[in-house]
């Protein structure tokens, strides 16, 4: 999420820090387990309240939670910026925290942080529920302090790519009746020593030699970009009940690695059992298979070198959105105000239609009814049968205008048959009420879609739930369909930032700042994915020469990217 300060001076003193969470000691809320701990994050915004900025994954059965996830914020020296931290014991898949036990919460501000060496620790405060509608704050007395770990390092700005591949070999066997169900878990090591854990493997189930799935991490999330940083691994044995055993560890500095001749060895070391064991040699062995450095340029890289985001918009013709000439309506269709869906169209619009050099943006509109009775999923909202093309974003608005004239609204809510469409472009923009008639689907070609230069925003329009469509971000868990997995996260979820059921100017450029958030690091995704570097030099550089082959994926003869 971004921040909330709305602008941010270049000649102001501001930093990006990585923050990472960890808890001890927590209440156990669960009868027949553990608690499984969730952290939410708050940031006060410049009007005094506090507002979501993120949430950690939720860990299993576990009451002294290292959290993986880490969050991004904008440290001004200047400004008191305070945070909150919410902990919670995870009931059920609900998105709603009201569904979930609340095991307490911590504030503070990033400069307290940041004063006391990048690492934080407090109680947590317990909320006590009246009997009333209101909640009374106090420190619950318990003979368990509560204790929150937060830690914070300055970013640096590489954008490497770091890929690695490891097995296991003779791995100790933890299990009574069984063998051992390892996996891995990655850490950075901070300017002050300490560990954080960044990335976690997947379990192997029932054996001493593993084989765990390549996967690739940044380099700033691993080491912050100082490959002469050391890296340190921890080899579990999974349990049900959240007590992994520790088989080994190892530790590796990048830059000593990166010039060893591969498969490389490395002896996993359990400390416990080399104190106690006179002739304690490993616990097993780690091999590395690969381990690939990617140089990657920055966005701005790639946008001085040329490249060009080609922008569609796709918008909901259904008839859940009400009778466009009732005021209620969310499409309702009058001269003398902007509804809901044009005033998302424009917020949005004017960002995107600045990356697109020739301002012809492909407009479609989808569950409508056209003139002729067919119901349509993809009509071209000019009326131009053989090309969707507006010239302009003001052309857009008027051919919205017009098909709201012409069109009826209908159903059902169909997305995967403009996202067909649309494949070979870079940036979706789709404007909906939500309620998706074809999750299966539109997860399907997203899936799909994954493996091509696009992003696809969805932005919510009007009051209603939204919660059934949160299953499309893939942040914490890649999107699958079909037994496929999503290569890529390509989907940037929509935020609903309606004042009393209106999109204020203001809220509107937070709107825009919020969907369009995603889109570099999406685009970056993409490039390093096809190894595809920016080009210093815009006129000579064609991107078509560097771009992988789709026409097996999307028939069409249309560029990737522009020229």
């Amino acid at each position: 999420m971004a921040s909330p300060r709305e602008t941010v001076d270049s000649s102001v003193p501001a930093s990006q820090v990585s923050l990472h969470i960890s808890c001890r000691k927590l209440v156990n809320k669960d009868l027949l387990s553990k608690s499984d701990p969730m952290v939410v994050v708050y940031q006060q915004d410049e009007n005094g309240y506090y507002k979501e900025f993120g949430r950690t994954e939720c860990i299993k059965d576990n009451l002294n939670p290292k959290f993986i996830k880490s969050f991004t914020m904008t440290y001004f020296f200047e400004e008191l910026q305070m945070i909150r931290f919410h902990v919670y014991d995870i009931d059920g898949n609900s998105s709603n925290l009201d569904k979930h036990d609340f095991l307490g919460r911590m504030e503070c501000s990033l400069a307290e942080i940041m004063s006391h060496g990048g690492i934080l620790e407090k109680p947590l405060t317990c909320i006590i529920i009246t009997l009333s509608s209101y909640v009374i704050e106090a420190l619950k007395p318990r003979k368990i302090v509560l204790l929150q770990v937060i830690s914070a390092e300055e970013i640096n700005p590489c954008n490497d790519i770091i890929t690695f591949h490891f097995h296991g070999k003779n791995l100790d066997k933890k299990d009574l009746f069984g063998k051992s169900d390892p996996f891995l878990v990655f850490y950075r090591k901070g300017s002050d020593g300490s560990f954080v854990a960044v990335h976690k493997t997947e379990v192997i189930k029932r054996t001493l030699n593993p084989k765990w799935k390549e996967f690739k991490i940044p380099a700033r999330l691993l080491c912050n970009g100082d490959y002469y940083r050391e890296v340190k691994i921890e080899c579990y044995d999974w349990d049900r009940d959240g007590g992994h055993d520790l088989i080994g560890e190892v530790y590796f500095v990048l830059q000593e690695v990166r010039h060893q001749v591969l498969p490389a060895s490395f002896e996993c070391i359990n400390p416990k059992k080399k104190l106690k064991k006179k002739k304690y040699t490993n616990s097993g062995m780690l091999v590395m298979l690969k381990m690939e450095i990617l140089e990657q340029g920055t966005y701005i890289d790639y946008i001085r070198g040329g490249l060009q985001i080609e922008f569609n918009i796709g918008i909901d013709f259904t008839a859940s959105n009400g009778d466009p000439s009732k005021p209620d309506s969310l499409h309702y269709n009058s001269p003398r105000q902007q509804n809901q869906y044009l005033k998302a169209l424009i917020a949005v619009g004017k960002v995107c239609q600045e990356y697109d050099s020739d301002k012809r943006f492909p407009a479609y509109g989808f569950g409508g009814k056209l003139p002729s009775g067919e119901i349509s999923h993809e009509f071209h909202l000019n009326g131009d049968p053989n090309n969707p093309e507006c010239v302009t974003m003001d052309s857009v608005v008027q051919a919205y205008s017009h098909s709201l004239n012409t069109v009826q609204l209908y159903g059902p809510t169909n997305f995967a048959p403009i996202i067909k469409r649309v494949a070979r472009y870079s940036i979706l923009l789709m404007l909906t009420d939500g309620r998706i008639s074809d999750l299966a689907a539109t997860k399907r070609v997203i899936v799909e879609a994954s493996h091509l230069p696009l992003s696809i925003i969805i932005v919510g329009v009007g009051n209603a739930d939204f919660t059934g469509m949160e299953v499309l971000d893939g942040d914490e868990t890649r999107l699958s369909s079909g037994g496929r997995e999503a290569v890529r996260d390509i989907f940037v979820p929509f935020s609903d930032f309606l004042v009393n059921g209106t999109l204020t100017q203001l809220s509107a450029v937070k709107l825009a700042r919020e969907v369009l958030a995603e889109i570099p690091d999406q685009i970056l995704s993409y490039m390093a994915m096809n190894r595809i570097k920016p080009n210093p030099s815009p006129p000579s550089y064609q991107f078509l020469a560097s771009l992988p082959d789709t026409a097996n994926q999307v028939k069409s003869s249309a560029p990737l990217y522009k020229k």
